[in-house]
Order: C-alpha cells, then sequence, then structure tokens
C-alpha cells in the first residue's frame, strides 16, 4: 500500500511538502510499514514473562474503540478508530490501532497508555476489545549520553548514537527550545520513505508521544518520531524539533523487526 507522508509532525514536518521540496527525485508516496505485533507466542497472563511488555491490538471486528477513565466509569471519555488513518485524506492510509498495556486486571479490563496530549495519558480499554501479544523489544533513548539501545528480552540487539532535541540555542525557525519529551511511549506507525535520502532517512517510527513547547507543526499535531538522517555528523548533537535521528543501516534493521507498540523510554 502506497502512503504519502502528510500528517506527522514535529519530526517529519510535513514530508510530502518537504520531499517534493528538497530536489533529487525527493517527492513521491511512502509505504505504510507492515510491522504490525506477532501474534506468535504465548498469550498473556496474570504472571507477566520477564523482559516482556504486552501490546493490545485493537480486533478487527472493533471499527471503535471505548476507552473509560476507570473500569467504574458509566461511558467511555474517548473513541479511537480501528484502523486509524495516518492520512486523514487519504481513505486507504490504514494503520491497525495498538496501544502498550501498562496493567491487566481478570475482571476484564486492560489499561492502556495513549497517544494523546498530555504525555503518558493512560485509560481503560475491554479485555474482550483486544488481543493482548508478548512483546521482547524495548528501546531506551538517554538523551544525556546521545545514545539509543535496543534490547530483545535482556539482550542489547543495538546501541549507538542519536540525535535528539535542540535546546540551547534554539532553532531559529521556531525560536524556543524543542527538547525531546522524556517519559515513556511506544512504536505507533512505521512508514517507508520513498526518498531515503532525505532527513528522515530509510525509515521513520512514529511514536506515540508529542512535543512540550510545540503545539503544532508543519499544520498538524507536534508528534514525535525516531528516524534515520541524511547527514551522520549530527548525530549525538541537540538539533531536533523534538525527534530522534539514528543511524540509518540501523534503523532499517530494526524496521524489520519491531512491532508496533514496541514500549520506548526517553530518560534525560
Amino acid at each position: 500500500m502506497l502512503r504519502r507522508f502528510t500528517t506527522l509532525s514535529a519530526c517529519f514536518i510535513a514530508l510530502a511538502l518537504v520531499l517534493v521540496g528538497c530536489g533529487g527525485g525527493g517527492g513521491g508516496d511512502a509505504t505504510i510499514g507492515d510491522r504490525a505485533p506477532s501474534r506468535s507466542g504465548p498469550s498473556a497472563t496474570a504472571k507477566p514473562l520477564v523482559d516482556y511488555s504486552y501490546i493490545a491490538t485493537v480486533k478487527p471486528k472493533v471499527k471503535k474503540i471505548g476507552v473509560f477513565d476507570s473500569p467504574d466509569a458509566e461511558s467511555p471519555s474517548r473513541e479511537f478508530e480501528n484502523p486509524w488513518l495516518y492520512d486523514p485524506e487519504a481513505p486507504a492510509s490504514e494503520v491497525p490501532q495498538v496501544f502498550l498495556v501498562k496493567d491487566q486486571r481478570t475482571d476484564g479490563w486492560v489499561q492502556v497508555l495513549l497517544p494523546v496530549r498530555p504525555n503518558g495519558s493512560t485509560g481503560w480499554v475491554k479485555s474482550a476489545d483486544v488481543t493482548l501479544i508478548p512483546n521482547p523489544y524495548r528501546i531506551d533513548v538517554s538523551l544525556g549520553a546521545h545514545t539509543i539501545t535496543v534490547k530483545q528480552g535482556g539482550k542489547v540487539i543495538y546501541t549507538g548514537p542519536v540525535a535528539v532535541g535542540a535546546t540551547d540555542p534554539p532553532l531559529a525557525d521556531v525560536g524556543k527550545p524543542t527538547p525531546t519529551p522524556t517519559g515513556e511511549y511506544y512504536l505507533r506507525v512505521l512508514l517507508k520513505a520513498p526518498d531515503p535520502n532525505t532527513v528522515y532517512g530509510p525509515y521513520a517510527y512514529g511514536l506515540s508521544s508529542h512535543s512540550e513547547t510545540l503545539d503544532s507543526f508543519a499544520g498538524s499535531d507536534a508528534e514525535v518520531g525516531i528516524h534515520g538522517n541524511n547527514d551522520a555528523s549530527v548525530l549525538g548533537q541537540n538539533v531536533t524539533h523534538g525527534c530522534i535521528r539514528m543511524d540509518n543501516d540501523a534503523i532499517t534493521m530494526l524496521a524489520k523487526q519491531l512491532p508496533l507498540g514496541t514500549p520506548v523510554t526517553v530518560t534525560a
């Protein structure tokens, strides 16, 4: 399926427009990645697996999933489309709705991390509406050390340098600091660039996090992501609008392994 980069913001900067304007054959459509959570392996139980998280994948039959403030709430406080549209102007740009599981009760409720403001927001969904899938992968980003570390279970499968959000001095185009927000998030969408030689590199993961200093960017919500680069010399520096830039070969490798819903912990 072909999708146009148009809606991810802070670190993707309305990619369709940017790619067209960069020259060198940078325009065109992008492919939505297919790294949906694998359904192999054991199901979630009351006793969590060591070094595993759980992904809540909304069942295909559930077209809108209700999220409740608490299991005792009479009605949902919000709803999420399933699948959701990465590009609202492209009806076919569908992405499966997944959440990172925070807690599970035995009475039919699952607490999940939400891809909304403020960062760290959680809610409860009915366990009958989701499939719980164990996931051995996790990502840790250290802003101070400018490193990203990816683990599979207790084993480190990659570590390397990253560029992160600008602090002091701020980027000239926004006139204020755009630090990468700290906290726990998850991978929400995977995109393959039509031109791997742009600032976004060959692949981009959109996260569940949002900039805490920018309300919007390039006409849409200031969401944050992890992507490649076209200038490896910036790795190890604070130079982005909040995104995390990493090695192109590494993100190409990870794009073949990491499922949507993989937890991402960003620390100072």
